[in-house]
């Protein structure tokens, strides 16, 4: 007798099974297991008529269709048990990280904010030396947080435990924001930002504190692959039920045969590790993933040497 109701329904409900794995049903090993069965089913019938009609014997017949069954069940088997391992192996991946990453927040929180009160009382007494020793920890300390955070972001994307609250938002007026927190940033690169956007821009039900993390994302990105003087522009325009947003630069741009892996984890392209530029490879991953929770899409073209042009489409309702 089963002890668990709920997890016996757990172990032949597909679904349940997508959900706690927080994939796709094409992704999931036991919707895929149910979709091959049953592929499976219509091979043997299949299978059992061409033999009919070609073979008199009903013996050879019966014994044909039971070898087909059985080499495509276990190949079944074997195949949905792979999918399985893997996509368990994934789960705890993204789980440990989301664990080990919050639980170093914490005590990297606590130093940044140690140092930030140290620094001014040792620095009136500090030699040239030590205020320099005393910069470069404060610079990995917040380099530290950053990659963190960016961890967590993940973990939580993976996870589907990313919050989003709609609220109406101005992209245009979030962007004239974004631009002048980046001014300093940008005249320190020599880079130039112009914007240019359509008149009366409709306002947008989005998640303002996310949609900015992508604008940010795709801002920053713009200016630091840019190396020696040059010009970020980004244009907003509506659609029908759609909104626009693109941001073109005169960068190091991306070699064609790289441009597929743009938007996976930890993935950073051979010219740009060329300039030792900080980052992990995190930042177009989170944006794409978060575009897409928003009902949006990301694409991009861009030639080595010449630059890159991100644009997105936000739903207007």
């Amino acid at each position: 007798m089963m002890q668990n109701p709920k997890k016996f329904l757990e172990v032949i409900n597909p679904f349940a099974q997508c959900k706690k794995y927080h994939i796709s049903l094409w992704q999931c090993p036991s919707f895929l297991f149910l979709l091959m069965s049953l592929i499976i089913i219509a091979v043997i019938v299949g299978t059992y008529f061409i033999a009919a009609l070609k073979i008199d014997d009903p013996k050879i017949v019966s014994l044909i269709v039971l070898g087909v069954a059985t080499v495509l069940l276990i190949i079944n088997y074997i195949i949905t048990k792979s999918f399985e391992t893997i996509t368990e192996a994934s789960r705890m991946k993204t789980e440990f990280i989301g664990i080990v990453s919050h639980q170093l927040r914490s005590p990297l929180t606590n130093l940044r904010y140690s140092l930030e009160i140290l620094m001014p009382i040792e620095l009136k007494k500090a030699s040239k030396k030590e205020i320099e020793y005393f910069k470069i920890l404060q610079e990995n300390t917040k380099r530290m947080g950053n990659l963190i955070n960016d961890l967590l972001v993940v973990s939580r994307l993976e996870t589907g435990r990313l919050p989003l609250k709609k609220e109406e938002v101005s992209l245009l007026e979030l962007t004239k924001k974004l631009i002048l927190n980046f001014k300093s940033f940008a005249d320190a690169s020599n880079v130039k930002i112009k914007l240019k956007a359509e008149k009366n821009l409709p306002k947008i039900f989005i998640d303002s504190y996310w949609l900015e993390q992508v604008i940010e994302n795709l801002l920053d990105n713009a200016i630091r692959y840019i190396k020696g003087k040059g010009e970020v522009e980004i244009k907003i325009y509506s659609a029908p039920q759609k909104i626009y947003f693109k941001i073109q630069d005169n960068g190091v741009g991306i070699p064609k045969e790289e441009q597929k892996y743009i938007f996976q984890k930890f993935f950073r392209s051979r010219n740009i590790m060329e300039y030792q530029t900080e980052g992990v490879g995190l930042g177009l991953y989170i944006t794409k993933k978060i575009l897409e929770l928003m009902g949006g899409r990301i694409d991009f073209t861009s030639r080595e040497n010449k630059g890159s042009t991100f644009w997105f489409t936000l739903p207007l309702k």
